[in-house]
């Protein structure tokens, strides 16, 4: 008999233990396969890339929505959220998020005294930024109508529509711009006998309209000088009339560089507009030759550089054309093979 319940004792232990063992397998099992808790952080304000990566870092997913906004500071950033900040979910939920496309375009800007040229990129990005939405575009009526004014040349004098017109459809934007005063008139300045660095430099600095041309040193002649100009030193000339200024040539040619004139035909403007000419040295160096305002027309700038330098000329900061320096026997090997 005591056998007997002893061997009862031992077996509903050893059924007690299985069982006890099988619940905590489950909740062990179950506690795997259930997905990690996690807090939602407030991203509302931030910018959408900074609010992706904080949640990617919570293990969450957004569900984008665009929305335009009252302010065009507010472009790029979450204006709401759900679920909201504080609530904790599963990893994996995805969160919607709520950003601002900016401003809707409603009505006509106030674009008098403003540079015509920084007007022009305003409103390339503004239409870049609503096109998708299909929304009522602005667009420029060119050529603009220009008057001499005592304003900066590129000012907006007049425009059409006035501002604060409602905008209910396509519009056609007309702009007077200012050329700048009739009678404006500079001083040439005295480049002769200066090197061609210290020439450019002076060009940059007065503005004046140039046109550079290179002939050999004649008896007497420092090779690389301004040795003639035309207009002379000190005279008043309007800012469209160029000064012809002679180059002399290298003594001899030098076989790490390349002395020649840089030329592009501009076109004409009715007031002066930012030129540069860069060059990329073989070794990746970027390097500024000249930047002037210039009115159009055929645009040249003597240079001594590298082999294998590439010349980019460029227009309010726009680039318009490239040219590789070549030395005298590249030039020649390309001629003989054409």
């Amino acid at each position: 008999m005591k056998q007997t319940t002893v061997g009862s004792f031992l077996f509903l232990s050893l059924c007690l233990l299985i069982f006890v063992g099988i619940i905590a397998g489950g909740v062990f099992f179950a506690s795997l396969s259930g997905a990690e808790q996690t807090l939602v952080p407030d991203v509302r304000g931030k910018d959408v890339i900074a609010a992706l990566l904080e949640l990617q870092e919570r293990e969450l997913y957004p569900r984008i929505q665009l929305r335009y906004s009252q302010s065009s500071a507010d472009r790029g950033l979450i204006l709401e959220q759900d679920p909201e900040k504080g609530t904790i979910v599963k990893a994996g939920r995805r969160i919607k998020l709520v950003v601002s496309q900016g401003v809707i375009i409603n009505k006509v800007e106030n674009y008098i005294s403003r540079n015509i040229n920084t007007v022009r990129i305003d409103i390339q990005t503004l239409l870049a930024s609503t096109a998708s939405a299909g929304q009522p575009l602005l667009t420029l009526k060119e050529p603009f109508m220009y008057e001499y004014s005592a304003a900066p040349a590129g000012t907006i004098l007049q425009q059409k529509p006035e501002p604060g017109t409602p905008i209910a459809g396509p519009t056609l934007l007309e702009f007077v711009v200012s050329r700048g005063q009739e009678d404006a008139s500079i001083s040439v300045p005295a480049l002769t006998g200066l090197s061609l660095e210290k020439a450019l430099a002076e060009i940059s600095r007065t503005e004046i309209n140039f046109l550079f041309k290179i002939r050999p040193a004649a008896e007497g002649e420092v090779p690389e000088r301004v040795v003639q100009q035309n207009p002379a030193p000190r005279t008043a000339i309007s800012a469209e009339t160029p000064v012809e200024l002679t180059l002399t040539a290298p003594a001899q040619e030098d076989p790490e560089t390349v002395f020649g004139l840089f030329t592009y035909p501009l076109p004409r403007n009715p007031y002066p507009l930012k030129v540069q000419v860069d060059a990329l040295l073989p070794n990746g160096e970027r390097r500024t030759l000249l930047s002037v305002p210039y009115i159009g027309g055929e645009f040249t700038v003597p240079y001594r550089l590298p082999p294998g330098s590439i010349l980019i000329l460029s227009m309010l900061n726009r680039e318009l054309y490239r040219e590789t320096v070549m030395s005298l026997r590249d030039s020649v090997t390309d001629f003989l093979l054409f």
